[in-house]
């Protein structure tokens, strides 16, 4: 789950004596594109879309879900370590950066062997969303100024729900667990939407202009 720390704070080009402006800082760009609610949109379709794809495309073989599996965790991966940026403080980014780190890695480990079996599928997806969730979990109860905290939890307690039961299911029937796979990234995406409109309703409130388009999460 892509989370925001706070609304992005007006930044403008610094004046230099030899430019006549200081080039942006990268982390402060990343920052800023971290923090739009936009952002979180963009990552919530990229959950949405494969989620889509194989509960419509039932006939669709292990390897077809393997790769889109393993593009949605990639592109997930750049969602949230773009995000990790949206946190003021170095210790608040490292729990964003390490997801961001394992979902790359497991995207890896789907598109490198893409005929492996529904179970090691299932094994890969369960233990990132669990982990996913338990440090989203984390990141609420530690962030008191959080927008929308309450909103973040239960995100979170979705997270490690989905985990447990990909995880707990026996890898008997491929169909009924390639199913399970993409009816929950439909909710986790449905999940990210709800709470990118929420974001949005908070730089509303706070009188913050959010960039108009961007875009993973």
């Amino acid at each position: 789950m892509t989370v925001s720390r706070g609304p992005a704070p007006q930044a403008g080009p610094d004046n230099s004596p030899e430019t006549g402006y200081a080039p942006a800082d990268p982390a402060e760009v990343l920052a800023k594109l971290g923090r739009s609610w936009t952002w979180i949109l963009g990552s919530a379709v990229a959950t949405l879309v494969p989620g889509i794809l194989v509960l419509v495309w039932p006939e669709g073989t292990l390897h077809v879900v393997a790769v889109l599996v393993g593009l949605y965790l990639l592109v997930t991966g750049a969602f949230r370590f773009v995000a990790a940026f949206a946190r003021a403080d170095l210790g608040e980014r490292l729990p964003g950066l390490l997801l961001a780190v394992l979902y790359v890695l497991a995207g890896v480990l789907c598109l490198r062997n893409p005929f492996q079996t529904i179970a090691v599928l299932s094994l890969i997806v369960g233990v990132v969303w669990l982990v996913s969730g338990i440090l989203t979990l984390y990141t609420a109860l530690a962030a008191k100024d959080l927008p929308h905290r309450t909103f973040v939890l239960g995100a979170a307690l979705i997270g490690i729900v989905a985990g447990i039961v990909v995880l707990a299911l026996p890898a008997e029937s491929a169909r009924v667990l390639t199913r399970l796979l993409g009816l929950w990234l439909v909710v986790l995406g449905l999940v990210e939407v709800a709470l990118a409109f929420a974001w949005r309703s908070a730089l509303g409130r706070a009188g913050q202009r959010s960039p108009g388009g961007t875009g993973p999460g």
